[in-house]
């Protein structure tokens, strides 16, 4: 009889398999979530990046509710009280499927998006999403119950969870984006959901074929071989993961700025996130960590000598390369050292608590702390500074000693900063004291304090460093990121000293303009007169008195300067610092000089648009940024028919596609061919040196080809029709693929 019970008891499959694969489906669908519901969200606020990171402040408030309800689940109720409170928390669940955003989801266009952002999350997938959060501690917690001979240490579970959050991150750009569309992609999650259900109700059966007592409580503990973690050791653990995930956004923030709004770089560095936490969990994890411990100041020397003492040196990839390898060295050190001192499994739903209670307010001092502390994104630089801090060995030797050298560094620098009046004749002297600075940083690698000192002391003065060399006169954070307002100074065609504003939305420049009054109202850089847009009003002189012309993107407000009496301008601008910024003649004089009465409509261009009756612009001007990146909801086929259906019919639309990696007229291409419209490409650059007349690309686009017939005649530029494209699926607002048009 009793081999015949425990043949009957013998599961159907292994409970490794059973947990570690329904942990594996649970990640797999929380990191696809992210990524396809920050796409859903970016069309309606701009493409900026604070999308994503506000995003993932939701998903770490969420997550941290998870894990507080395995906590409070597993700690106050019996193992069958927790299934039976779990499965009906499950089938609640299923009823706000499937997942989609609300109806009549538009954001304010006045003030912080923010917290309409947050609640839009939390009507669209708050519940669902909260379901997923509870899965891994829970899970966990409930396979130490088991009695598997692997119960002692569930903990290399959460290695099986994040390899499916990181297999959901790599596939989500190569294989999901490029192939279903967002459609497609609520449909599947949702079933994927129902899946994970069931699985998490076979591993509920698991639990409950455990117990030998329906009302038995939570096993008993011995407290002497089982002490509970002091507060000081929680507080290690809160700090150990709070700056990983500050970091985390901080470097997001960069990358996105720099190169593209979209999730495909948005993903790099929580991917590097995720694969740490699969290393620091698996067998691998104590040969692993004293390696990353040595590597981290080898790096860190190079990291600060060319990424930020020096970063023009470096070409945007490498350097890319090398803020993602600090970041990933940074967080090993951090995220070992928060596995080396894991607590017994007793503990394990506390330990995750902390753990994602840290998580969310690293993203709550990144999205809603700094942005008002800081005029630009110095959180990050702070977190690598203290990432060094949280090395192993802070109190070995005579730590109170380590900050002496720094602190010296610091003083004898503020003195020279005091007393020399001509600072600005020996930058590459100081620079280079930097850069032997930054060498120094490896002979008190084994010091945390020490080294995180000096690193401080030392990006303290690049930053300072880099602020002087750019005369930045006025700068300021925004939702929308950091715009600030630059002096410089050119030699003017006479070769004489010329001072120059420019605009910088992060690092790319949005505009300028020369303060000589005979140059003070001239278009410049992308909207200069020689180039593709004034060629433009040029051709089109004789008859443009009495348009009717919308402008996507105001910048410093140099298009302006094309205006005549009699035409009608509106500007549309996502930003209301930007039009602040163009409007204060202290910064720039094009709207104030050229056209004073110009409409500025504030939120993001393709939802004002449609407010517009149809049929009623001459012209419309596309001319969106989010740095170096154009928005891709700007560049769908439903926002093509959008512009044209408010333009008149001999009307035309004239798009800016420069830009340093994305090929945009491939898209563009496309639609002209799907929608059977015309169009003109030049890719302009300038034949002589003009101060501040810059390469360009633009494209020019009609119903009617006669219409643009002027351009292609025309002889102050070279238009041609745009390049035939082969094999590029149409950008929809369904479907947008960035890999199939990077340079």
């Amino acid at each position: 009889m009793n081999i015949s019970s425990n043949t009957q008891l013998k599961p159907f499959i292994s409970p490794v398999f059973l947990f570690a694969g329904t942990l594996f489906i649970s990640a797999l669908l929380m990191f696809v979530l992210q990524p396809m519901f920050g796409k859903l969200l970016l069309p309606l606020l701009g493409g900026t990046p604070a999308v994503w990171n506000t995003c993932m402040v939701f998903y770490q408030a969420v997550l941290f509710g998870g894990y507080w309800y395995a906590h409070w689940l597993t700690t106050r109720a019996a193992g069958q009280r927790q299934i039976q409170i779990h499965t009906a928390l499950l089938i609640f669940s299923v009823f706000a499927l499937p997942v989609a955003l609300p109806p009549d989801a538009h954001p304010p266009t006045e003030g912080n998006p923010t917290i309409w952002l947050i609640w839009t999350l939390f009507l669209a997938i708050g519940l669902p999403f909260f379901v997923v959060s509870t899965t891994a501690p829970l899970l966990q917690k409930w396979f130490s119950q088991i009695g598997h001979r692997s119960s002692a240490d569930p903990y290399y579970l959460y290695a099986a969870s994040n390899a499916g959050s990181l297999l959901s991150l790599l596939s989500y750009p190569f294989f999901i984006e490029p192939n279903i569309g967002l459609a497609h992609q609520r449909l599947f999650w949702s079933l994927g959901y129902g899946v994970l259900c069931i699985l998490i109700l076979v591993c509920a059966i698991a639990l409950w074929r455990s117990q030998t007592d329906c009302n038995q409580s939570a096993e008993p503990v011995d407290d002497e071989a089982m002490p509970a973690p002091t507060p000081l050791q929680q507080l290690h653990w809160l700090a150990l993961a709070f700056v990983p995930s500050s970091l985390l956004l901080g470097l997001t923030q960069y990358i996105s700025t720099d190169i593209a709004a979209v999730p495909l770089l948005w993903i790099l560095p929580l991917t590097l996130y995720l694969l740490t936490f699969i290393v620091v969990f698996s067998k691998w994890a104590d040969q692993a960590h004293p390696v990353m411990v040595g590597a981290q100041p080898a790096v860190l020397l190079i990291f600060l000598a060319y990424s930020f003492i020096n970063p023009a040196v470096l070409p945007y990839w490498l350097d890319l390369i090398l803020h993602c390898l600090a970041f990933f060295l940074a967080v090993m050190v951090c995220h070992g050292e928060l596995a080396k001192h894991r607590p017994h499994p007793h503990y394990l739903t506390r330990f995750y608590l902390v753990m994602s209670f840290a998580g969310m307010l690293g993203g709550l001092f990144n999205t809603f702390v700094a942005p008002f502390i800081f005029n630009a994104v110095y959180e990050y630089p702070i977190m690598i500074v203290a990432a060094l801090l949280l090395r192993p060995g802070f109190f070995a030797g005579k730590w109170f000693l380590q900050p002496i050298f720094p602190l010296l560094i610091l003083v004898l620098g503020l003195v020279i900063y005091v007393s020399s009046e001509a600072l600005f004749d020996y930058l590459d002297i100081i620079g280079g004291a930097l850069i032997l600075l930054a060498g120094l940083t490896y002979s008190v690698r084994h010091s945390p304090l020490g080294l995180g000192l000096l690193t401080a002391v030392i990006l303290i003065f690049t930053l300072g460093l880099h602020s002087l060399a750019s005369s930045t006169l006025y700068q300021e954070r925004t939702f929308f990121g950091v715009l600030s307002v630059r002096e410089t100074v050119i030699a003017d065609e006479n070769q004489r000293p010329e001072k120059v504003h420019e605009l910088y939305h992060g690092t790319t420049k949005h505009g300028a303009e020369r303060l000589t009054p005979a140059n003070i109202t001239t278009p410049l850089t992308y909207y200069s007169r020689p180039g593709p847009i004034g060629q433009l009003f040029n051709e089109y002189d004789a008859e443009n008195t009495d348009w009717r012309i919308g402008a996507v993107g105001l910048g410093a407000g140099a298009l302006a300067c094309y205006h005549k009496e009699g035409q009608h301008w509106r500007f549309y601008e996502i930003d209301p610092l930007v039009v602040q910024v163009a409007k204060d003649s202290n910064w720039f004089h094009y709207l104030d000089r050229c056209n004073p009465k110009a409409e500025m409509v504030i939120g993001d261009a393709r939802l004002s648009l449609m407010q517009e009756a149809d049929k009623s612009f001459d012209l419309l001007i596309m001319d969106a940024f989010s740095s170096d990146a154009v928005p891709t909801h700007l560049l769908t086929r439903e926002a093509m028919q959008l512009y044209f259906s408010k333009l008149k019919d001999d009307g035309m639309l004239a798009f800016h596609i420069t830009n340093r990696h994305l090929a945009l007229k491939k898209v563009l291409a496309d639609h002209l061919e799907t929608l059977q419209l015309s169009g003109l490409l030049q890719e302009f650059k300038p034949e002589n040196e003009v101060p501040l007349v810059v390469a360009t690309d633009w494209v020019v686009i009609s119903k009617q080809p006669q219409r643009l017939e002027r351009l292609r005649q025309s002889r102050i530029g070279h238009w041609q029709k745009l390049p035939i494209t082969f094999g590029l699926k149409p950008w929809t607002d369904d479907f947008t693929h960035i890999t199939g048009i990077w340079k």
